[in-house]
């Protein structure tokens, strides 16, 4: 709220909103903490609500205005070693579609997008991202690559512009069709999650 309202005494205005707090980490179910699994719910979920909430009432209501919520593709299809951070983005999608819904009447759009693998970042590093590559398996993914940072840059771009105007309610995944073909290797996983990919965590 603070953050809020300083912006506003500023700046006069705020247009955009871009949700991308993220708590993420791999770990099996079976040794995840019930705090760890909380802890991510807070970070993502509630973290995107309640920033979303809070600009509502204090300036999109009566104003319009653009909400970006990162996202992911880990629930597509259920991501191993990933229960914690599928289930925060999942309910993030939900919700993205039932704010476009009651905030569209105030000239509110709201929309995910879920970036795929992309390099240089630190969901890259602790993910296992440096593994993948030098294992190939960004070979299944139909554009054969990582993504990078100016490409989620420009499709974030794109949501908050007028070239999206009558765009809401919607996910716009950008992962070079990843999700499609990747393989949710368990085993290699749980190789990097035992290297100790996270043991910064």
């Amino acid at each position: 709220m603070a953050a809020v309202d300083e912006t506003l005494k500023q700046f006069k205005q705020i247009d955009i909103l871009v949700n991308g707090a993220a708590g993420n980490f791999l770990c099996p179910a079976s040794a995840l903490s019930f705090n760890a699994f909380k802890t991510v719910m807070d970070i993502d979920t509630l973290g995107t609500f309640n920033t979303s909430k809070i600009l509502f009432e204090k300036y999109f209501r009566d104003h319009g205005g653009v909400v970006i919520n990162i996202t992911a593709t880990l629930s597509y299809r259920g991501q191993a070693l990933q229960v914690h951070a599928g289930s925060a983005k999942a309910a993030i999608d939900a919700m993205t579609r039932h704010l476009a819904v009651e905030w569209g009447p105030n000239n509110i759009r709201v929309n995910s997008l879920a970036p795929g693998p992309i390099t240089g970042t630190e969901g890259f590093r602790r993910l296992g991202g440096k593994f993948a590559k030098d294992s190939n398996q960004f070979d299944t993914i139909p554009l054969q690559r990582a993504g990078n940072k100016t490409e989620i840059a420009h499709s974030a771009l794109y949501l908050a512009s007028p070239l999206s105007s009558y765009v809401t309610g919607t996910t716009l995944v950008v992962d070079g069709g990843s999700w499609l073909t990747s393989a949710n290797s368990f085993s290699a996983l749980l190789d990097v999650w035992a290297a100790g990919a996270n043991k910064n965590q």
